[in-house]
């Protein structure tokens, strides 16, 4: 189901770009500009998200439902009060933000001014819905966030092509229609799962919260201590294609246009490596709070089976057939072939994307956010200087699409030793506390030296 979720989240990007990329290559380039700001917010949201979904998690594989719950409520006010301060902020100061990409076209600058000033004003719909979905995913419950967005998507699909084209009598509202038609898909989401908490019979961690309690001090900095990373991470990485985009709009609004829908057309690989990444995190979680480590490895190397599987028939279908996917959300010739060159050469990076990305879900979830941070914001960092040594070849633009592809394959393959170190380095007692917990077969062999043990010691090794 969380798969699934992800999954249908590729496809209201999909849907968005299909139906926007019949206005032409410059409406595409302004929404693609304007998609760099909802991009960029997200990195705040995976604090609330992350910090919450792990620390939930930990506390249900531990039993402690009382902080379980703790944690749920300040992780969802976490995420209203950060929606709220990022739409402020994105209103006011939404035509400086725009400047920074040097939109040159007057129908570009027009899009992502429209598109911004909607979808960024009323984030907080995405923000909360991110964050109930991690907590929702932390106790086991996978399945009402993907009705929640199954319905959501209808709605979008529906919307968009009414608000977009404006058939009939209707108005045509364009990338302002794509943008409310993504607005009101998310606040549907949100209010499914609302309503999914105080009608379910079961047991809830979601259950009770208050958006005006006091956030204790103790919740505030358990969630920080792991989302803080992750979300300085999620933000450099966006930093970082906000930089990128600025080099490619030297190559003409075609080139951004194909930034941006390539983008989405590459979250049909990593949007599903990010469903299995969100499951194996909540999995990963529960087992290390409970001393399953077997079970962390056993379900690590499930993980990276299928989603590396997955990734080769992406790379196969990017690498082979490039024109026909680029025919579907491009009309003119030349941001066509601009687009199949794009398709190609990322497409020997989706194998590892997908690796990347599941093996950052499982670090996190044994509370490495800091590790994953430090090793993506450097190698993914490392793309501007490669971009303009390679762009100022004669490959051009597709230097820096080779920068790309480059800089996911080593990220691919270091993730996937880093975690072989961690999961080899990790002692057999997981962290309570100061407190460690002690599997039952070293508990049996030092009461065989006549050590008699309870259930929790304050111990390092056999």
């Amino acid at each position: 189901p969380i798969m699934a979720s992800s999954f249908l989240g590729t496809l209201y990007n999909i849907t968005d770009m299909a139906w926007i990329g019949l206005l032409g290559s410059k409406a595409v380039a302004g929404i693609g500009v304007g998609g760099m700001f909802i991009w960029l917010s997200q990195g705040f949201a995976s604090m609330a998200r992350m910090g919450g979904q792990v620390q939930v998690a930990q506390c249900v594989g531990r039993g402690d439902k009382e902080k379980a719950h703790g944690y749920a409520q300040a992780a969802v006010q976490l995420a209203a009060i950060m929606g709220i301060l990022y739409a402020i902020i994105a209103l006011i100061f939404t035509k400086q933000m725009i400047r920074f990409f040097k939109l040159e076209d007057p129908e570009a600058y027009a899009a992502a001014f429209a598109y911004t000033k909607i979808a960024c004003g009323l984030i907080v719909f995405s923000f909360l819905s991110v964050t109930l979905t991690g907590i929702y995913t932390a106790q086991g419950d996978s399945k009402t966030p993907f009705y929640a967005n199954l319905i959501g998507l209808a709605t979008n699909m529906v919307l968009d092509p009414i608000l977009i084209l404006g058939p009939g009598p209707l108005p045509k509202l364009g990338a302002a229609g794509g943008a409310i038609a993504t607005v009101t898909a998310q606040f549907i989401v949100m209010s499914i799962m609302i309503l999914g908490i105080m009608k379910q019979k079961k047991e809830n961690v979601l259950k009770g919260i208050s958006l005006f309690a006091k956030i204790p001090a103790e919740y505030l900095s358990g969630i920080c201590k792991i989302g803080i990373p992750t979300a300085l991470q999620g933000m450099a990485y966006c930093v970082i294609s906000m930089v990128l985009t600025r080099m490619v709009s030297a190559f003409g609004a075609e080139a951004i246009a194909t930034q941006r829908v390539g983008g989405q057309i590459e979250s049909v690989s990593w949007n599903t490596a990010d469903g299995f990444a969100t499951a194996l995190n909540a999995f990963i979680a529960q087992n290390y709070g409970a001393g399953e480590m077997g079970r962390v490895k056993k379900g690590y190397r499930a993980s990276q089976w299928t989603v590396g599987i997955w990734g080769l028939f992406i790379t196969v279908m990017f690498v082979c057939v490039p024109r026909p996917i680029a025919n579907i959300f491009f009309h003119e010739p030349k941001a066509i072939v601009t687009a199949i060159d794009y398709l190609i050469i990322v497409g020997f990076s989706e194998a590892f994307l997908c690796i990347e990305t599941t093996t950052v879900g499982a670090l996190s979830g044994l509370g490495k956010t800091n590790l994953c941070s430090v090793i993506s914001i450097i190698f993914t960092g490392a793309r501007i200087p490669l971009a303009m040594i390679l762009g100022n070849t004669s490959l051009g633009l597709n230097g820096i699409w080779w920068a790309l592809s480059l800089t996911s394959i080593v990220k691919g393959v270091l993730f996937v030793i880093v975690f072989q170190w961690v999961t080899r380095t990790k002692n057999r007692w997981l962290p309570d506390g100061n407190k460690y917990r002690m599997s039952e077969r070293n508990r049996q062999r030092l009461w065989v030296f006549g050590i008699p043990v309870g259930g929790r010691v304050r111990a390092f090794a056999t």
